[in-house]
């Protein structure tokens, strides 16, 4: 939460600067930018209330918790950056067919360092907060506005070819902000997508079979599912047992295998592991469900 405040507070600082020089200027290509930094900001927003929903205790009706409100976050984010894209795209587009002389050169071209220097603080701390919390997502959102600010230098490009006599090189620049911002939107809306259909990285499941495996007393592993439920991650894991095993001892190897996952598995919160007698070859103990289930198909 403190790294979404600060965040927000950097951006919108930023947009704001680089908006007043938009307004004199009448450069598009630092109006892409600035939309962009304004969308970026206003990302904090959904995600400080999908974090504190996050933070209630699951009840009856929510048994899982609220996690999930970051998710339906997400979904903002991606309209507020297609939102971006939109508007910085269709006022390059108007600049192309009626051209325009850019104003205060020297300013829309500080205005980009402005930019740039906004979003390289914000990267460098979302990053280093990320790292020490072990949160990907932070991590990964501190090198979307290092992108960001990549994107902010070239603001330079159409400054620099309008002194230069080209004044299309302004919209021109402003069409190029559109696509990084389009690009943007693309992998946030994969993202998003991903953990709507309860994606993971197929190597957390590989990682988690290796950790099960080296439990004394598992036989084999058998089914590995993982979900996201916010910045969370729960896992069910079914495991085989020598079958001569009292319950009693089962019951620890399978509570053996739930805390190794927790312990070394980075952002699991919660992990429910099935221990099956591994019997005599041949022998199949869910034989009754899987009837069951042909049946009622």
């Amino acid at each position: 939460m403190r790294v979404l405040g600060l965040s927000f507070a950097v951006l919108m600082a930023t947009a704001l600067i680089q908006s007043v020089i938009v307004a004199f200027s009448g450069s598009v290509a630092l109006l892409g930018d600035t939309l962009h930094n304004f969308a970026d900001a206003l990302t904090a927003l959904p995600l400080a209330i999908a974090f504190s929903l996050g933070r209630r205790t699951a009840t009856r009706r929510f048994t899982y918790g609220y996690g999930r409100a970051e998710d339906l976050a997400g979904i903002a984010i991606v309209v507020l950056i297609a939102a971006s894209a939109a508007l910085a795209g269709y006022e390059a587009v108007i600049r192309l067919i009626h051209p325009q002389d850019v104003e205060a050169l020297g300013w829309v071209a500080v205005a980009g360092v402005i930019g740039f220097l906004g979003n390289e603080a914000v990267a460098r701390y979302r990053i280093k907060v990320g790292r020490e919390i072990g949160s990907a997502a932070l991590v990964a959102d501190g090198l979307h506005a290092r992108t960001d600010g990549v994107t902010s230098l070239a603001v330079l490009l159409g400054a620099g070819g309008a002194a230069l006599g080209f004044p299309i090189a302004d919209p021109i620049v402003g069409l190029a902000i559109t696509a990084a911002i389009c690009f943007a939107l693309r992998d946030a809306a994969r993202e998003i997508y991903h953990r709507l259909m309860d994606a993971v990285d197929p190597r957390l499941v590989e990682q988690a079979e290796r950790i099960i495996s080296g439990v004394p007393g598992v036989e084999r592993v058998g089914t590995v599912r993982m979900r996201w439920i916010g910045h969370a991650l729960r896992a069910e894991v079914d495991i085989a047992v020598n079958h001569a095993l009292s319950l009693v001892e089962a019951h620890a190897i399978a509570v053996e295998a739930e805390h190794r996952l927790i312990h070394d598995l980075p952002r699991l919160q919660a992990a429910t592991v099935h221990a099956d007698p591994n019997g005599p070859e041949g022998t199949d103990h869910h034989s009754v469900l899987l009837t069951h289930r042909i049946r009622s198909l």
